[in-house]
């Protein structure tokens, strides 16, 4: 039992945290936020006394340090280079490459995205919810803010490989906690590549998609809903709470005329503008594989539901 002055502390550290990040010029202060925010997560994640939620909190833990040992080396070698702590001087070919590394680690996209899934399998909805969404804000925004440093290449091989695994990832799934954390994944791919062309976009593109996970999460908690199995059963209870589901899991994948349709289209648009059709053409097929996933969903909601009766 964490005690209400508790949840209070870890609160304010979490959202202190994050905002010191987000709103620092220097890599020591950006640093110190990121460590403040995951400090305070490990109570949360550990809060279920089972050994899974213990198992999760190690991996989240030691992925996490990682991660801050490569911004350290990445910031500390650029400062030794050039005297600089701005982050936005971080010109150094060897830093931008691991501090993007380091905040890919950060966020969970690919190819350090191992812990993801895992760890939201041993939490609960809320803190799955947490770390798939406010989570995400810090590293995202030190990333836009280093985005014309970092070589484009580096940053479109990432997206497309987080595009991929998310997508076959999501596919053998029944437990909905992965199939989200696969989701974030293949998000994250579409964010990280079009970051190395249009920042904004990128920025928009995250957005949307917390404003679509976020009820999503919050719906499956309501209904108490773990597998894709619990989903053929709730709408027994709650119909339309299992529909907007389905909704909002076909808005994620992508598909016109839904929301989520908007920034894969300026994305696409971004990089077909830049002479980069074959790049375009591959994450049209990526997302063709997530969309296996999304629509199995939808299909298991739709087909399952049963015709309502006046």
């Amino acid at each position: 039992y964490i005690t209400p002055t508790a949840i209070t502390i870890i609160t304010l550290s979490i959202i202190m945290g994050t905002i010191l990040t987000m709103s620092s010029s220097n890599w020591l202060m950006a640093w110190i936020g990121l460590e403040l925010n995951m400090l305070a997560t490990l109570p949360i994640i550990s809060k279920p006394k089972t050994t899974r939620a213990s198992e999760a909190t190690i991996k989240y833990f030691l992925t996490q340090a990682i991660a801050s040992a490569m911004m350290l080396l990445s910031s500390t070698t650029n400062a030794w280079q050039t005297g600089n702590w701005d982050i936005l001087e971080l010109k150094n070919k060897f830093s931008t490459t691991i501090m993007a590394l380091s905040l890919m680690m950060k966020m969970g996209a690919a190819p350090v995205h191992f812990w993801l899934p895992e760890v939201l399998q041993g939490t609960t909805l809320q803190t799955a919810l947490l770390i798939t969404t406010w989570q995400k804000l810090a590293p995202i925004t030190l990333m836009y803010m280093i985005s014309n440093n970092i070589q484009p290449a580096l940053l479109m091989s990432a997206g497309v490989l987080s595009m991929v695994v998310g997508g076959l990832g999501g596919i053998n799934q029944t437990q909905l906690r992965k199939t989200m954390a696969y989701s974030s994944i293949n998000n994250l791919g579409w964010t990280i590549m079009i970051m190395a062309l249009s920042p904004n976009l990128a920025i928009m593109n995250i957005t949307i998609y917390i404003i679509m996970t976020t009820p999503v999460f919050l719906m499956m908690k309501n209904t108490s809903m773990k597998t894709l199995q619990n989903l053929t059963t709730t709408w027994t209870t709650s119909t339309a709470m299992t529909l907007s589901i389905a909704l909002l899991m076909l808005s994620t994948s992508g598909l016109p005329p839904f929301t989520g349709f908007m920034p894969k289209m300026l994305a696409l648009n971004e990089l077909i503008t830049q002479k980069l059709t074959t790049l375009a053409t591959l994450a049209i097929m990526t997302s063709l594989i997530s969309l296996l996933f999304y629509l199995r969903i939808a299909y298991l909601i739709m087909m399952l539901t049963p015709p309502m009766t006046i």
